[in-house]
């Protein structure tokens, strides 16, 4: 947690993945399945239905300038990543059992990496344009013991001791195992003994500092909360006639009140959760409009779709401005001094005080809200992020978007896939007389109707 007050506005594990050569000797071993058509299928669709185009010129600039990209590199590169989202999301529901995640490869992101225990899976795979890893673990194998840590580490005052001295725990889908990054390594193999996981499966790391939060209606703007501490907008949103922005939990709690960047009255914090989770909602009165931009009127969003591990993504905050950098985990684990929160983004973008709250997008897809971290915007650091899909769910909100998708639907034919809803990978729904499988999460909205989002939709 990073709060700006006012006043001064270890070993890697051999086994974690086995040989890509088993892999290759596999080649003949099964058909490409019908999924690797749709995954093809969703790929080529993804960059106009995501907006790509559209990013703004800050973020290609924060680009260029973090991950040492040419401005076509950059455009290239998000891109990229939009293909490779679709093309994960129907391996994923194709692979089923087998599945053990993905991430992207490349400085241009344009190679795909999929993750499978089952050596057969490697034709359907490659025929999707991806590179198939044969690992030892399943994704939810994996997410089963970290789930095991994080109750570990809640279940006594012993165990909420040591998982301060470890305060950060992720699945890495690239090693195939459970990260647990520790100040005391001694207090994580504790953990994990109490955690009753399998210890073949986890991966200590010496870390030298723990993440705290970051504190200290535009995305990235300025704001304060009871004339005291300073956040930052993550973004604009609406509940029904109700205008306002999402941002970190631990910025505010409800009923407090905010005044914006320029220090006149805003509104106040409707809900907040922290710690558990990290965030939180402001709904403000009429003289402020919720729009779709980040810091700037031509950093639009169009969209909320997660993006992949390895994909590019860029954060704007009230102290820093524009920085960015790489997913590196999902779904990880972050104990700060106050509590756990989990489900939050590791990234190695940077962020200092008065970042808390802002927001994070790639390309045009708004992904989350900044919550804490170490290390700062001189050196270098890692900042984790509440993702914003989340949010909106929970606090029933919509997305302020200025997405003008590939069009409506043919008419109202009926089903239960509504505009406004919050779906995540697997759900399904019924659009007309067709069903259809999500590959990606997103909040969905007029335009991206399930026929016409192949890089979100899957009939079934």
């Amino acid at each position: 947690m990073l709060r700006r007050p006012a006043r001064a506005a270890c070993a890697v594990l051999a086994t974690a993945a086995l040989a890509l050569t088993a892999l290759q000797g596999t080649a003949g071993a099964a058909a490409p399945s019908p999924g690797a058509v749709t995954a093809a299928r969703a790929a080529a669709a993804a960059p106009d239905a995501l907006g790509v185009a559209a990013a703004a010129p800050e973020v290609i600039d924060a680009l260029q300038r973090d991950l040492g990209l040419t401005a076509g590199q950059a455009r290239d590169r998000i891109a990229n990543e939009a293909r490779a989202g679709a093309r994960a999301g129907a391996l994923a529901q194709g692979l089923g059992g087998g599945w053990a995640g993905s991430w992207v490869e490349g400085a241009d992101a344009a190679g795909l990496a999929v993750a499978t225990t089952r050596a057969a899976d490697a034709a359907s795979i490659r025929a999707a344009g991806a590179r198939p890893v044969l690992v030892a673990r399943t994704l939810a194998a994996l997410d089963g013991a970290l789930a095991a840590l994080d109750r570990a580490a809640g279940r006594d005052a012993a165990g909420r001791a040591d998982a301060l001295g470890a305060a950060v725990r992720f699945v890495d889908v690239r090693s195939n195992t459970v990260v647990v990054q520790a100040t005391d390594p001694a207090a994580a193999e504790r953990l994990v003994a109490a955690a009753g996981v399998d210890r073949a499966a986890v991966r200590v790391e010496a870390v030298a500092e723990a993440p705290r939060p970051l504190y200290d209606l535009r995305g990235g703007d300025a704001y304060y909360i009871d004339n005291s501490s300073r956040c930052s907008i993550g973004f604009p949103i609406t509940r029904g006639t109700t205008q306002g922005f999402v941002s970190a939990g631990h910025c505010g709690r409800a009923g407090s009140s905010t005044t914006g960047s320029n220090r006149v009255a805003q509104g106040s914090f409707q809900a907040s959760v922290f710690p558990g989770n990290d965030m939180s909602w402001v709904a403000t009165n009429s003289n402020w409009t919720a729009t779709p931009y980040v810091n700037s009127a031509s950093g639009a969003v169009s969209g909320s779709v997660l993006q992949q591990v390895g994909a590019s993504v860029c954060r704007s905050g009230s102290t820093t401005g524009w920085h960015c950098g790489t997913i590196q985990q999902h779904g990880t684990s972050v104990t700060y001094q106050e509590g756990t929160v989990s489900g939050v983004t590791r990234t190695n973008v940077c962020a200092e005080p008065g970042d808390s709250g802002g927001s994070f997008i790639s390309g045009t897809q708004a992904q989350g809200v900044t919550s804490g971290g170490t290390g700062n915007c001189s050196q270098g650091g890692t900042t984790y992020f509440q993702p914003v899909n989340p949010i909106l769910q929970g606090y029933g909100l919509t997305l302020k978007t200025n997405s003008q998708g590939p069009g409506p639907g043919p008419g109202n034919p009926g089903g239960t896939w509504a505009a406004g809803t919050v779906y995540q990978t697997g759900d399904t729904v019924t659009y007309g007389s067709t069903s259809y499988r999500c590959l990606q999460g997103h909040q969905a909205q007029v335009g991206w109707e399930p026929p016409n989002t192949p890089s979100l939709w899957q009939a079934v």
